[in-house]
C-alpha cells in the first residue's frame, strides 16, 4: 500500500483534494480527525486535546494500514507534521513521542498544498493571516525528515490534475 498525506495550512482544499484522489485512485481515505474532534468539544481545545488528536491520528493510520493491506493507496487528510506544528505554534511545546513516531511512519508521499486559494471561514479555522508562514513551516519539517513531497498549487481541478501527475510519476509509471 502506498501512503499519501495531504497537508498544508487551513483552507487550502486538503479535504476536497483527498476525496477527489480517493475517487480517482479507488483509495482508502482517512478524514481529518482534528476537525471532527474540535467541532464536538464545544470549548477551547487544550494541549491534552491536541495530544489525543495526535494519538488518534497514529491509531487510525496503523489500523487502516493493517486492515487494508491489499489496497493500492491510502490517502490521509493531514497527519503528524500538521499536528507537530500546531503544538509548537499554539503551545510552544510538543510531546517527546511525536517526532520519533513521525519519522517511523513510512509515508510514501506528502502533497503540500499551497495557500493560493481563497480563505473559507468556518468555526474551527483560526489562522487566515499566517497561511504562508505555516506553509513554510510545514515545508521545513518535511525537509528535516527527508520526506518525499511535492508542492501542489492551482485552483479547482488544476490542483487535482497536478496531484495526480505527481502520484503517477511516483507510483504509476
Amino acid at each position: 500500500m502506498k501512503t499519501i498525506v495531504i497537508l498544508g495550512p487551513e483552507s487550502v482544499g486538503k479535504t476536497t483534494l483527498g476525496i477527489e484522489l480517493q475517487k480517482i485512485l479507488g483509495a482508502v481515505f482517512i478524514p481529518e480527525f482534528a476537525r471532527e474532534y474540535v467541532e464536538q468539544i464545544h470549548r477551547s481545545y487544550t494541549y491534552e486535546d491536541v495530544e489525543l488528536i495526535a494519538k488518534q491520528q497514529v491509531a487510525d493510520f496503523k489500523k487502516t494500514v493493517a486492515e487494508n493491506s491489499e489496497e493500492d493507496f491510502l490517502i490521509m487528510d493531514t497527519y503528524l507534521i500538521v499536528t507537530k506544528v500546531w503544538f509548537l505554534h499554539v503551545f510552544e511545546r510538543c510531546p517527546a513521542w511525536l517526532q520519533p513516531e513521525l519519522e517511523k511512519s513510512q509515508i510514501d508521499l506528502f502533497l503540500l498544498l499551497k495557500p493560493d486559494i481563497e480563505w473559507q471561514d468556518d468555526p474551527v479555522r483560526e489562522n487566515p493571516h499566517i497561511r504562508e508562514y505555516l506553509y513554510d513551516w510545514y515545508k521545513r519539517e518535511l525537509d528535516t525528515i527527508g520526506a518525499n513531497y511535492a508542492e501542489i498549487e492551482g485552483l479547482g481541478n488544476i490542483r487535482t490534475k497536478r496531484a495526480m501527475k505527481v502520484i503517477r510519476a511516483n507510483f504509476l509509471s
